[in-house]
Parts: structure tokens; C-alpha cells; sequence
């Protein structure tokens, strides 16, 4: 048996494909690593040939990462617990939405030792009407440890080699120097902090705001709008931490992950992308799903119902006025052009602040 790490990625879409090239790299270059990378790839058929068949034979997924070469080690594997059954660490990179059946699907067929690390953007509900971090949810069901990695990381960038920032989560600073070994790249600099459920929710709201970015702009009110939407975001997902998640830092909020994705997020992006086009054309969230992102999901409305299901049940609405609007607009409770009186009549404009020196 060999005594070197293997990596196995749960996921192949734009991002998990984009990441794919950094970490195959990384395994076949440094010995510690298994060169062998697994990623389980859903099964799909493109012009009569399955896509695990054409990634392995060509190096490239034709479908969510056309024209960027996979790295030769990446073997593309369609069972889900063939992929992950030799791995000490595990990748996350799906729509959150899949996570506990895929979860399901691994319990008890995975090394008991195994870590894990979610690039996965998003909630899920939980019993009593909280939501669930993605995170929390993987520990839970698999019984292993799970670290997070968010940051501005346009995926089509990233694949590009354009040069970005990450952040990773840990709450194991022990694997610290693995996690910044497996990703780390030239144009690809990680930062490993210990504010794990920061960093995370910070992942998954900066989505919500995506999409009231997204609606500024179909509304072709300009950038000055859209930056109040970005700081008003801002001090809501400060805010949310602060009140569900206490104990965090705020310098998080300043890391990759934080202020860096959501201005990323705000001005590119599909979630900005879609709901641009929800003002402009009409239609709905889900026909525009289908016709613009090429099979990937859209995780900003449906991050937006999760953590309205929680505000309203926690009667909190009233605080988080911004989430609560773009929530209203993407169910179609009231009209993308209501999003400027949110704004406007915004808590934060009440306030008359004494701005302490440093």
C-alpha cells in the first residue's frame, strides 16, 4: 500500500473541472501525492460518446470546461464510490443541493481517516428553520473532518491562469501545509485561516447579492447603484455572521473569500449574469437556467429562499431587508424595480455613525 495521499474530486462541472487542472498538476509534481487524481464525473452522453470516455481519451470536459486540457493524471470515473473509496481527501465541488445524497451514497465506503474540503457554495435547509451549512452537513453524514475552500474564483479564470486568491478553512491547522500544497499554483495563492464558518457563509451569501447586482443591471441604473447593493450586501453578510454564527472574526470578511468574491461575484458571474436577464427579458429564473448556463445550477435564488425560510421564521425579515428583497423579486412577490426603495429606506441610511480614529 503506498503511504502517499490520494485525492479523489466529487464533482466536474466549470469549477471542479477549473480546480481539477491546479490539483492534477499539483499530485503528479510532488511526491507526497498519489499521482493518480480520481473525480467522479456524472455520466452524461455528448454526441453519442459518454463524457467520462471522452475525458479520459481527449484530457478535456467538452461539456463544462471546453478548450482546457485536463492534466493526463485526472482519471474521470462515473460511480460516485468507486471514485472516493481509496481517497484521504475528499473534494467537494457539486450544487449544494446534491450534497446529502451524495453523502448517502458514501457512508461507510469511504477510509475512515479520510478528510474532506467543500469548494461548494451554498445551504441547505435544517430541521426547526435553520439552514444547514454544506460543511457541518458533510462531517455529519460522512463522520470525517471538513475544511472549506471560498474565494474570488471565477471558474473560466482559474482555468485560464489568470492570477487569483483563495481562502481555506480549517479548523485542523495541522493540514494547513497539505491543503496549501494541493492547491497552491503560480497564479492561484491560498490562504489558510482557522474562521471556518465564516469563510463558508461567506461563500454562499455573496450569491444573494450577486443577484441584486444583476438586477441593477438589468434595470440600467449604473454602477453607483450597484455599489450601494455590494456594500449594503456587505453589511448584511457581516451582520448574519455576527448574529448566527458568533465568534467569527471580521478580518475574514476581508480575506478572498469575503470582500474580494462578492465584488468578483457582483460584477461577473453567472448568478449576476441570470438575473440580469431576468429584468431584461421576463422570463423566469428556471427557463433562464436552462437556456444560459449549460447544465450548471444557479445557487443565489435558491441560497435567497433557504435563508428567507430562516429570517421568517425567526422573524428577522426586518433585518436583513436586502436578502429579504432579492428573495421577493426572484419568487416573484414584487418587481425587480422595488429593489430601490429597499435600498433606499435601507436601516443602515438611518444611522448617524461616530467614526472612532485608528
Amino acid at each position: 500500500m503506498s503511504d502517499k495521499t490520494r485525492v479523489c474530486i466529487v464533482g466536474s462541472g466549470n469549477w471542479g473541472s477549473a480546480i481539477a487542472k491546479i490539483v492534477g498538476a499539483n499530485c503528479a509534481r510532488l511526491s507526497n501525492f498519489d499521482d493518480r487524481v480520481t473525480m467522479y464525473v456524472y455520466e452524461e452522453m455528448i454526441d453519442g460518446k459518454k463524457l467520462t470516455e471522452i475525458i479520459n481519451t481527449t484530457h478535456e470536459n467538452v461539456k463544462y470546461l471546453p478548450g482546457h486540457k485536463l492534466p493526463s493524471n485526472v482519471v474521470a470515473i462515473p460511480d460516485i464510490v468507486e471514485a472516493a473509496k481509496e481517497a484521504d481527501i475528499l473534494i467537494f465541488v457539486v450544487p449544494h443541493q446534491f450534497i446529502r445524497n451524495f453523502c448517502s451514497s458514501l457512508l461507510g465506503k469511504i477510509k475512515p481517516t479520510a478528510v474532506a474540503i467543500s469548494l461548494i457554495k451554498g445551504f441547505d435547509i435544517a430541521e426547526g428553520g435553520g439552514i444547514d451549512l454544506i460543511s457541518h452537513i458533510i462531517t455529519r453524514h460522512l463522520k470525517i473532518p471538513c475544511s472549506v475552500l471560498m474565494g474570488a474564483n471565477l471558474a473560466n479564470e482559474v482555468a485560464e491562469e489568470k492570477f487569483c486568491e483563495t481562502t481555506i478553512g480549517s479548523r485542523d491547522m495541522k493540514m494547513a501545509p497539505t491543503f496549501r500544497d494541493l492547491f497552491q499554483a503560480h497564479h492561484f495563492r491560498v490562504v489558510v485561516v482557522d474562521d471556518v464558518n465564516a469563510v463558508e457563509v461567506c461563500g454562499a451569501l455573496k450569491n444573494i447579492v450577486a443577484c441584486g447586482a444583476g438586477f441593477v443591471d438589468g434595470l440600467g441604473l449604473g454602477d453607483n447603484t450597484k455599489a450601494a447593493v455590494i456594500r449594503l450586501g456587505l453589511m448584511e453578510m457581516i451582520k448574519f455572521v455576527d448574529i448566527f454564527y458568533p465568534g467569527s472574526k471580521l478580518a475574514t470578511f476581508f480575506e478572498s473569500c469575503g470582500v474580494a468574491d462578492l465584488i468578483t461575484t457582483c460584477y461577473g458571474g453567472r448568478n449576476r449574469k441570470v438575473s440580469e436577464a431576468f429584468v431584461k427579458t421576463g422570463k423566469s429564473i428556471k427557463e433562464l437556467e436552462a437556456e444560459m448556463l449549460n447544465g450548471q445550477k444557479l445557487q443565489g435564488p435558491i441560497t435567497a429562499e433557504e435563508v428567507n425560510f430562516m429570517l421568517k421564521n425567526k422573524q428577522m425579515e426586518d433585518k436583513f431587508p436586502l436578502f429579504t428583497a432579492i428573495h421577493k423579486i426572484c419568487s416573484g412577490t414584487i418587481q425587480a424595480k422595488d429593489l430601490i426603495d429597499c435600498i433606499r429606506n435601507h436601516p443602515e441610511h438611518m444611522k448617524i455613525t461616530h467614526v472612532a480614529k485608528l
